[in-house]
Parts: C-alpha cells; structure tokens; sequence
C-alpha cells in the first residue's frame, strides 16, 4: 500500500517505526522485490501496511506486515522471508 505523507504521519502516530522516503537509495530495490509499497523500519524489521478486510474507502485501515527481518545485531542488514502480518491495526482516517 503507497501512502500519501499525511497517511504516513497518521500511520507514525500509532506505530513506533521510521517511513523511507520514496528517494531513498533503497526503495527501488524493495520496490522490485515487494511493490509499491510504502516501506517503514522497526526494530523488527522491514515492514509494510495492508489493507484489511475491514477497510472501507472512508474510514481506511490497515495491518503492518513484516516483509524481512534484521540479520544482524547492527540493523544493517536484512533478511528477507514471506510476509507476516503483525497483528498492529493502523487507521488511516483523518480526524478533525
């Protein structure tokens, strides 16, 4: 799922985690290994938002997936396996 920037702000809020610029060196190869995505760095790891089955185009959520784990203590490297979804629930709906 690509998020706007206010939907990553939003997403930030509710989950600890940084966001990757979309000019960031990396985010062409994340991109042609997992999508389009908007990708977002934890202490876990690479991660990624999801729709969910209960999202609605109003009210959207959404669920952090794991995409790849740190392989090293450094957190610099990452290991990549299927994704996992988290059980972190983000709602993307803007409150006024």
């Amino acid at each position: 799922m690509k998020l706007n920037s206010a939907q990553v702000e939003r997403a930030l809020m509710q989950f600890e985690a940084q966001a990757l610029p979309d000019d960031h060196p990396v985010v062409p190869q994340l991109a042609s290994m997992f999508g389009d995505h908007t990708f977002f760095i934890d202490s876990g790891g690479l991660n990624v938002l999801e729709p969910t089955e209960a999202s609605q185009p109003e009210a959207p959520v959404g669920m952090i997936v794991n995409l790849a784990y740190w392989s090293d203590e450094t957190l610099t490297k990452l290991s990549p396996h299927e994704p996992e979804p988290t059980g972190v629930i983000v709602s993307l709906e803007s409150r006024h």
